[in-house]
């Protein structure tokens, strides 16, 4: 999709800074957060208002409702039920859903008949193509939920482990917080020449969504018969990828099991290849968000190690829980922050 191409989000980073800088400096110093919610809502602000710009308030509490009703369909069960059951589960999704496309429809009927498409993804999606005319609005109505909640459901996740690791890498923290304090004082004047400019911060984005990719398992069919590894994969089967694996295999990444973002920056060890990296898919069917992810990672990781120092809860235990449920996540996670300098 065009808007979501890596020349769209560029032209768009003076929108996505504020909101990573206001999280930030949002958040409480001197006691333990439990932090993946205000992650999250500072994340769905983003992505929310990334689609549908100035219509980004009417559309947030039904996107974030959509994003609870997904949680609670894919919380563990003592039962595994056909799909065509109506479980609570699956009625409260389709609530959510329709409310959310109910949210949604006057405002794609209201610009279309005013003419005013807006710049944003949902304009891009009202703008006809040369070749197949407007999209119908049922297509835009059926697409927009899945894209909405995606654009912040597996950054959160990715987020949760980022700033775990800003915490329990001190001098990596400083060397991103020294870092980012070349962005302007207005986020509102950043743009994709200070995205760029994070260079380091990005290495370590990339080494912590090599090392927990917030989806740790990919499915696949196969359109026909294919060999693979010295195996006959059939037509139709269904082919698992493992991330989490694959991002750990030595023969891709020296010492896979060390973090090492280092190994992200220009020199001829990087591993910035196309296969060995599969936080984001690869290939024709690889995250079209992907670009929109990483501006939001990075600036979020930049601004947040520029204002405070993390720490874990003492004791020896770790402060979280890690779940696999669709994708990898520290549930429960708190940290403490202090102001830096």
């Amino acid at each position: 999709m065009r808007g979501l191409r890596a020349q769209a989000v560029a032209a768009r980073i003076g929108e996505i800074a504020p909101r990573t800088a206001r999280f930030a400096d949002q958040w409480p110093t001197g006691q333990d957060v439990e932090i993946l919610p205000p992650v999250r809502h500072a994340l769905a602000e983003i992505g929310v208002s990334y689609l549908f710009s100035e219509d980004a308030p009417t559309l947030l509490p039904y996107a974030s409702q959509l994003f609870l009703a997904r949680e609670v369909l894919v919380r563990p069960s003592r039962w595994v039920w056909p799909r065509w059951i109506p479980t609570p589960a699956r009625r409260f999704r389709t609530r959510q859903q329709v409310a959310f496309t109910d949210a949604l429809r006057p405002i794609v009927r209201r610009r279309r008949s005013s003419g005013r498409l807006g710049d944003d993804m949902l304009g891009q999606m009202l703008r006809p193509s040369p070749h197949y005319g407007p999209l119908p609005e049922e297509a835009i109505l059926d697409t927009l939920p899945g894209i909405t909640v995606a654009t912040f459901e597996a950054p959160s996740r990715a987020a949760g482990w980022i700033l775990l690791h800003l915490a329990r890498h001190p001098r990596a923290a400083d060397r991103v917080a020294a870092e980012a304090a070349s962005l302007p004082a207005d986020p509102a004047e950043t743009t994709s020449t200070h995205l760029g400019s994070l260079r380091y911060t990005q290495a370590l984005v990339s080494e912590v969504l090599r090392l927990y990719p917030p989806s740790w398992l990919l499915t696949r069919r196969a359109p026909r018969q294919t060999q693979l590894a010295g195996y006959t994969i059939d037509a139709g089967s269904t082919v698992l990828v493992c991330p989490y694996t694959a991002h750990r295999d030595a023969r891709e990444y020296a010492e896979p099991d060390q973090f090492q973002p280092e190994r992200w920056l220009d020199d001829p060890g990087s591993p910035a290849k196309p296969g060995a990296f599969l936080s984001f898919g690869t290939g024709p069917h690889g995250c079209e968000g992907a670009a929109l992810a990483m501006a939001m990672l990075t600036l979020l990781t930049a601004q947040t190690a520029r204002c405070h120092h993390l720490s874990e809860p003492p004791g020896p235990e770790p402060g979280y829980q890690v779940t696999t449920l669709e994708g990898l996540a520290t549930v429960g996670l708190r940290l403490r922050a202090t102001l830096r300098g």
